[in-house]
């Protein structure tokens, strides 16, 4: 998989997209139960961009592709 330098987030304050470098974004992941007690896992990235929190959903091989 090719290294990322810069990750696209969606600005819902500004309604555009931005980008910011790789180097910025924290890596973070969000665990809930499921109905069937089972454990789900999400990975996300976040970002502070202009005052605005930056928030971006990604594939876990996106999230291990990334350095942090």
């Amino acid at each position: 998989m090719k290294k990322m330098d810069q990750i696209e987030f969606y600005d819902v304050v500004h309604k555009m997209k931005v980008s910011v470098k790789a180097s910025e974004v924290e890596k973070v992941t969000y665990e809930r139960q499921t109905k069937s007690g089972s454990t789900q896992i999400r990975y996300a990235v976040k970002a502070v961009k202009d005052g605005v929190k930056l928030t971006k959903f990604v594939s876990k091989e996106t999230w291990d592709s990334l350095a942090g």
